[in-house]
């Protein structure tokens, strides 16, 4: 038998378990850079306002730490620049793809049945791969497409497209060797979203110090340094293309060495005898998110720290062009440019810490499909008190991760203005005013699981339309009703002077009447259902 014998019926599976998922982190995050280029165009119009924009966003480190630098002052390379961070969420993508139908397909059990047809032993790996390689390729020339549509030079667009392609190619690759390593799912995504913060890390160090040796380090300093529209460095794209050899050359040996279930590493022996914490079920829905919400607070909190730091500078970078100021007001409030810009970034971070509030309710999903819910619920423990203590902390994550944000949001925003004491109160207020909207998204994610368990995951698809139209609704000039569709476009812009706080209310209602539903359809099914 052949080694890849069964590799292109596990990737027609794999394309078919995530027909909704695939195509819609694909299409989303190929759209964003051309609406980036429509926009320059737009707002500056001339050589001297890209010039004087580009300048100002060079100089800002707390931006180019964000985004990435800067090489010219055409509208193509400020859209490269400002789709810099787009690389960091098409690695995760990938990252994640490819964990979720290698790992999480042998730690549920499915990789041993399907283990037991003619299938190769380099099959798994290779179909995994192979699928997330064609959505990064589809994805990289979507993207290119979208650039040339608007005007941009083809060279370029093709450059910035296979940029994206390829460093969404090494993580997927970094992500199939992380597979190899642990034996639980979540061990391999923590292995690889290190990596992954470890590669930012590297990019941010390089691209705000004197010399940028540390951004050659990093995948994700790569992209950039191909220089898109700004004489086009072609020889850069074979680092990730090497990388991504070395790194499927040291995974596939490792993935047949290894026991069927087991990992490379060892796995940590926990204590012999539970802890008062674990006797009930809200200590041990603790025990499974803790991990989640204190690192997801790690990450936000860094990320805050940049925003604050960058918002004077945004502020002052597009002073001068009238245009760029009444809609950066209209996106962050009235209240001064560094406001709109906080505002807009907060908004985003609500979006973000969605994700958590969806991926923590999902975990009961989880919980379930890999049958460690029904003995519990065989116990004493009801049904109802199981629900709720993960729902507990899929609402309570959100609350953490956005004051986390808005705690150094305002840390550093007030030490750039010298207002501390007003600013930090103000950020913290604005990062909790976006969670009754993410409460809503988790609140749906509670309703699938507990009417749709099948169909659980479409909460993320509800997810990605949120992002879909609050990025692009704007842009494409949709109908004000069908913006409303999202929970976010809702929420008061509080960092105005005059604000209404009856849509939170109205928001957090909704979730919780959403979550009540969920509540009784999973009271009122069996379990599991597969």
């Amino acid at each position: 038998m052949n080694t890849l014998t069964g590799t292109r019926h596990l990737a027609r599976l794999i394309l078919r378990r995530d027909r909704v998922l695939l195509p819609l982190w694909v299409l989303l995050l190929a759209a964003l850079p051309m609406t980036y280029a429509t926009s320059f165009f737009e707002l500056f119009p001339t050589d001297a306002d890209r010039a004087a924009y580009a300048a100002g966003t060079a100089r800002n480190p707390s931006i180019v730490a964000l985004l990435g630098p800067v090489y010219g002052d055409s509208v193509g390379a400020l859209t490269a620049q400002r789709s810099g961070f787009l690389l960091v969420i098409i690695a995760l993508a990938s990252l994640l793809t490819v964990v979720r139908h290698t790992r999480t397909e042998e730690e549920a059990g499915r990789r041993e049945l399907l283990g037991g047809t003619v299938l190769g032993r380099y099959a798994g790996l290779t179909a995994a791969l192979l699928v997330t390689y064609a959505a990064d390729l589809l994805l990289g020339l979507l993207t290119a497409a979208g650039l040339v549509s608007t005007g941009l030079p083809a060279a370029g667009s093709y450059a910035y497209g296979l940029s994206a392609t390829l460093t969404g190619v090494v993580f997927a690759t970094i992500g199939g060797l992380a597979a190899q390593l642990t034996e639980t799912a979540g061990g391999a995504r923590g292995i690889a979203i290190g990596v992954l913060g470890a590669a930012f890390g590297l990019r941010l160090l390089g691209d705000t110090a004197t010399h940028d040796w540390p951004s050659w380090l990093s995948p994700l300093g790569w992209a950039p340094r191909v220089r898109p529209y700004e004489g086009e460095r072609w020889w850069v794209l074979a680092l990730p293309l090497v990388a991504s050899v070395l790194i499927a050359a040291v995974a596939y040996p490792v993935s047949v060495r290894r026991d069927l279930g087991a990992g490379v590493l060892p796995p940590r022996l926990g204590p012999a005898t539970a802890g008062q914490a674990l006797s009930g079920s809200f200590g041990l829905a603790w025990r499974l998110h803790r991990g989640q919400i204190l690192w997801w607070s790690v990450g936000f909190g860094l990320l805050g720290l940049i925003l604050g730091g960058a918002a004077q500078a945004a502020g002052r970078s597009v002073e001068g062009n009238p245009q760029l100021e009444e809609i950066m007001a209209r996106i962050g409030g009235a209240s001064g440019l560094a406001d709109a810009y906080l505002g807009a970034t907060l908004s985003l971070a609500g979006l973000a810490a969605a994700g958590y509030g969806v991926q923590a309710a999902l975990r009961m999903r989880a919980e379930e499909t890999a049958g460690r819910a029904e003995p519990l619920l065989a116990t004493g423990v009801h049904r109802s008190t199981w629900l709720l203590s993960h729902v507990a902390f899929a609402l309570l994550g959100p609350v953490v991760v956005l004051a986390v944000t808005g705690f150094t949001t305002g840390l550093t925003y007030g030490l750039s203005v010298h207002d501390v004491p007003a600013e930090l109160p103000r950020m913290v207020g604005a990062g909790l005013a976006q969670v009754p909207a993410a409460w809503v998204l988790t609140g749906i994610a509670v309703l699938l699981f507990g009417l749709l368990p099948r169909l659980a995951s479409v909460a993320w698809a509800v997810l990605a339309v949120c992002v879909l139209l609050g990025q692009l609704g704007a842009v494409l000039k949709l109908d004000r009703w069908l913006l409303d569709l999202s929970p976010f476009n809702h929420t008061p812009q509080v960092l105005r002077e005059h604000w209404n706080a009856t849509p939170l209310y109205v928001l957090a209602l909704v979730a919780l009447l959403l979550a009540l539903a969920g509540l009784t359809a999973f009271r009122r099914r069996d379990t599991p259902v597969t």
